[in-house]
């Protein structure tokens, strides 16, 4: 099987969905002749023509809003936001119209859009290239959140999102791109080759989208994550020596709660870390659903360990991004009671 970094599977997946189905186009800010600034569109362009693979200028509302009466007209269109910090302008369309056509049509109209976006930090972008705004989305009623942590489920779950009828958001962790990332900066980079989950099919294959998957098991605390904060969690079970039981959701909306109660009622005890702020942040919701249905199994209060309430700060890079240093030390206050 052929191995290949999360860049190389994303760009897989849209090449598989280019070619099955006539109705699926791609657009977005320099996604066509040039590739994409990440080339996740490399090569699609030439092989598919301008038609169905082409550049858009610099309106992120607009490029949302062509998307909304594409797919209402019986396209599949797939559009990038070259930046999840870029997404704002765009947030009407998604929200006001996307999110609720099916609901304000009677289930006439309806979306079948994907949104695709780098979002997360790591990578020295500061405070305009860093952002992880998922908890935007998943507040809202008609959109489904799917962010994937590895190259196998980037494309598979890329593919499900692309055949999905429902608007879907799908955020790609940026600094998994080229590897996974276990969170110490000052260690040499990592790519993908020979790791388990770089080994991708090359023709069409999806993941479920709802389907958490348990990446370690464990007995002593459940540990709830998704994207970049997958590996690092690893290594904070790692380094600590607790037994975690660590659970990447892959998507928020929908989310695998049964897989997240299972869990927690085995352990007795939940971590929930992500990158985004704290205040509102998805975790919150995780730390609710987890104290609503696992209430007479917890051991100890829900441990919540993310990004601080501050814009992402380029001279703090490593203070704000959650690191295996702060996740490891709530992984040892969580089992110490």
């Amino acid at each position: 099987m052929p191995q290949m970094s999360m860049i190389e599977a994303i760009n897989s997946a849209m090449d598989v969905a280019l070619a099955q189905d006539p109705a699926v186009m791609i657009f977005g800010e320099d996604v066509g002749y040039f590739g994409g600034v990440f080339r996740a569109t490399e090569g699609l362009q030439k092989k598919y023509g301008k038609g169905r693979v082409f550049d858009t200028p610099i309106s992120e509302g607009g490029i949302v809003a062509i998307a909304i009466g594409m797919g209402a007209y019986g396209k599949r269109p797939v559009v990038e936001i070259q930046f999840a910090d870029y997404i704002y302008p765009g947030v009407d369309q998604i929200v006001s119209e996307a999110a609720r056509l099916r609901y304000r049509s009677a289930g006439e109209w309806w979306a079948p859009l994907t949104i695709r976006s780098p979002y997360g930090g790591g990578i020295f972008g500061g405070q305009t290239h860093s952002q992880s705004p998922e908890g935007i989305f998943t507040h809202v009623a008609g959109l489904k959140t799917v962010i994937p942590s590895n190259p196998y489920d980037a494309k598979g779950l890329l593919l499900a999102a692309i055949e999905d009828d429902d608007p879907v958001l799908f955020f790609e962790p940026k600094r998994l791109y080229n590897g996974p990332f276990d969170g110490h900066h000052d260690r040499p980079v990592t790519s993908w080759a020979g790791h388990a989950d770089a080994e991708v099919p090359e023709g069409r294959y999806t993941v479920p989208l709802g389907q958490a998957r348990v990446v370690r098991e464990g007995a002593d605390v459940t540990v709830l994550v998704y994207g970049t904060m997958v590996h690092v969690a690893l290594t904070a079970a790692a380094e600590t020596g607790v037994d975690a039981e660590v659970i990447d959701l892959r998507t928020l909306v929908p989310l695998d709660l049964e897989a997240i109660v299972a869990s927690v009622n085995k352990t007795g005890r939940c971590v929930v870390v992500h990158e985004a702020t704290r205040t509102c942040g998805f975790g919150a919701e995780l730390a609710a659903l987890v104290q609503e249905h696992c209430f007479f199994s917890l051991e100890a209060p829900v441990e919540r360990v993310t990004g601080w309430d501050t814009p992402y700060p380029h001279a703090f890079e490593w203070e704000y991004f959650p690191g295996p240093a702060r996740v490891g030390a709530a992984l040892l206050r969580t089992v110490a009671l």
